[in-house]
């Protein structure tokens, strides 16, 4: 399945999953981890494991930027390295938290009033966590309007034939910082981020749609077939049809 994940916390409750920018960078997972994303990427995902009832049970929490730079403002300031790994290692003060923040689902009147506090306090623990650059990041997020626009246009005229100057022309900045923000931001290239974007928006009409290689690649913008299929095989392994149908039979099985 392809997803969006918006500036979020991702943590697994129950079960297994594997996630990823394509299947040289997926990584199966659980409640032993979790994924901090600091910008809207785009990823692959899906179940490898349910739990003993036959469930899959993740939840996801908006990050708010700037309350996490409010935050990291407040600590002590510690040298944030870029996390080796895209996903976390769940501590036991992230898993408190995130218990508390779950059992105020089922206290509506006392959730106006601790919600926000635990809020903090798990911004709190991630700061503390191998994951804090990757954390600060998202507070970064609150003043990377050009990212964040090129992000929004792309999206939204997906099929267009974009170039890098026309993507940066678009939001009014340099291809040099453009691109220089992009990969401080999501690891990409603006033109690497949108084969991302194409490739798997291509995925979900194969599977979802029932579409063609053919008429997926033309929807999302490739001019040529084969061109398409070859960035599909390089992202998957495989072909868009024998994806297509194998992720298919998985669903089915699930």
């Amino acid at each position: 399945m392809f997803v969006r994940y918006k500036p979020c916390l991702s943590v697994v409750l129950t079960g297994r999953k594997v996630s990823g920018d394509d299947a040289a960078t997926e990584q199966e997972w659980g409640p032993e981890r979790f994924l901090i994303t600091p910008v809207d990427l785009p990823l692959f995902a899906r179940v490898t494991e349910t739990g003993a009832s036959g469930d899959f049970v993740s939840v996801n929490w908006q990050l708010d930027p700037t309350a996490v730079a409010e935050v990291a403002a407040q600590l002590p300031r510690t040298a944030a390295l870029e996390a080796p790994d895209r996903l976390g290692t769940m501590t036991a003060e992230i898993a408190d938290v995130v218990d508390r923040m779950l059992a105020l689902l089922d206290a509506p009147d006392e959730s106006p009033v601790l919600a926000p506090l635990l809020n903090r306090e798990l911004v709190v623990r991630l700061l503390q966590s191998d994951q804090a650059g990757r954390l600060l990041g998202t507070a970064a997020h609150a003043n990377a309007d050009i990212v964040n626009a090129a992000i929004t246009t792309l999206t939204r005229r997906l099929a267009e034939p974009w170039t890098l100057d026309g993507v940066a022309a678009s939001v009014g900045a340099s291809p040099t910082t453009l691109s220089r923000r992009f990969r401080e931001l999501t690891g990409l290239t603006p033109m690497r981020y949108l084969k991302r974007l194409r490739l798997g928006e291509a995925r979900r009409l194969l599977i979802a749609d029932g579409d063609t290689a053919a008429q997926a690649g033309a929807t999302v913008g490739y001019i040529s077939a084969s061109h398409f299929s070859r960035d599909y095989r390089a992202a998957y392994g495989r072909s868009p049809a024998s994806d297509a149908t194998d992720l298919r039979e998985r669903m089915r099985a699930s």
